[in-house]
């Protein structure tokens, strides 16, 4: 069984608008956050790609990227992810390429094909064309030619782009995109913070069609982690109220900033929207120390993961620091608990 020890953390932030706060703030906390991860040895620190969405403020993603890798020295910093439809593969390796050679070795490119937004904002992004199965594949090979080095008679080239050979992962989740990672030998990352039922799955879809690849031998597995972290699992229950609100306003069409914390929360909620927040937060992992540790083992021996993505809604910016120190702090001695447990 894997030890929590051999398994690094990331962080996905979806630079959170908190209610009374501006997208300046929003903005000025991801960066703040950045740099406690990188102080804690996180590996990488990733920004998905929303539109149209209140209370979520990172729609101009590579732009974020870009700002995040300036303000920190060495983590790296990358898309989780550029939701591949909205955008021509040239002007992602473009920007990307741009992004790699301003931060050598640091950037990532996590690519996702959902439209990360409604059916008029997807008009708006000039998503007009229907879609095939197709298509997803397609661009994902283009992006990894226009990443690669150039090749004589190539008429089109992305400058910068070519050459780069930015770090490409298939984001999902279904089953479709474990596949494709697989057949590409990519490295995959699956959205359990959000959509955990396929997690296990998937992930065997993934290890046992993987094909070794230039890039990567083998199989390189990251999942999302909903955590919320505190001295104890009371306050833990009450920090994840904010959390258990966003995903309620999800569910419900209602989305909001980012809600502060209110004591008793899920209790005044009814037991089907108890169940819906349940089984969109399985892979969630809410307590103090030892049920943090306990939770990130379980998901550990369940999905074998090489790391863990942690996804932390806390209201209160120091206190979502604080979640992700007692995570690494867990972490860190996770082997030794492992083995007295």
């Amino acid at each position: 069984m894997k030890a929590l020890s051999d398994i690094a953390l990331s962080m996905l932030d979806l630079v959170a608008v908190r209610e009374g706060g501006t997208v300046a703030d929003a903005l000025a906390i991801a960066l703040r956050t950045a740099r406690h991860a990188e102080s804690l040895g996180f590996k990488r620190y990733w920004l998905a790609e929303h539109h149209n969405m209140s209370g979520i403020a990172s729609s101009a993603t590579a732009v974020l990227v870009g700002h995040i890798a300036g303000g920190t020295q060495h983590i790296r910093v990358g898309s989780g992810g550029i939701m591949l439809p909205n955008h021509a593969p040239l002007v992602v390796a473009e920007a990307f390429g741009t992004l790699a050679e301003l931060y050598p070795g640091r950037i990532d490119l996590g690519l996702g094909r959902a439209p990360g937004t409604d059916g008029p904002t997807m008009r708006a992004l000039r998503r007009d064309r229907p879609e095939t199965e197709e298509d997803f594949p397609r661009d994902v090979a283009e992006l990894q030619r226009l990443l690669g080095p150039a090749q004589p008679g190539q008429r089109i080239v992305a400058m910068p782009g070519a050459g780069t050979e930015v770090p490409i992962w298939l984001l999902g989740s279904s089953l479709f995109s474990a596949r494709l990672a697989a057949e590409r030998g990519l490295p995959y990352a699956f959205a359990s913070h959000f959509a955990p039922r396929l997690l296990l799955q998937a992930l065997e879809v993934y290890r046992s069609h993987f094909r070794p690849s230039a890039r990567l031998e083998h199989p390189y597995v990251v999942i999302g982690v909903p955590l919320i972290a505190a001295p104890d699992d009371d306050e833990a229950e009450f920090l994840a109220s904010s959390t258990y609100q966003r995903v309620l306003g999800i569910l419900t069409g209602d989305r909001r900033r980012l809600q502060p914390p209110i004591p008793g929360f899920w209790d005044r909620l009814g037991p089907q929207e108890q169940a819906a927040i349940d089984d969109f937060l399985a892979a969630a992992v809410v307590g103090g120390p030892s049920k943090v540790r306990e939770g990130l083992q379980a998901l550990a021996q369940a999905t074998e993961a090489d790391e863990f993505m942690l996804v932390s809604d806390v209201f209160d910016p120091a206190l979502r620091l604080r979640s992700l120190d007692i995570a690494a702090e867990v972490c860190r001695h996770g082997m030794s608990a492992a083995v007295s447990a």
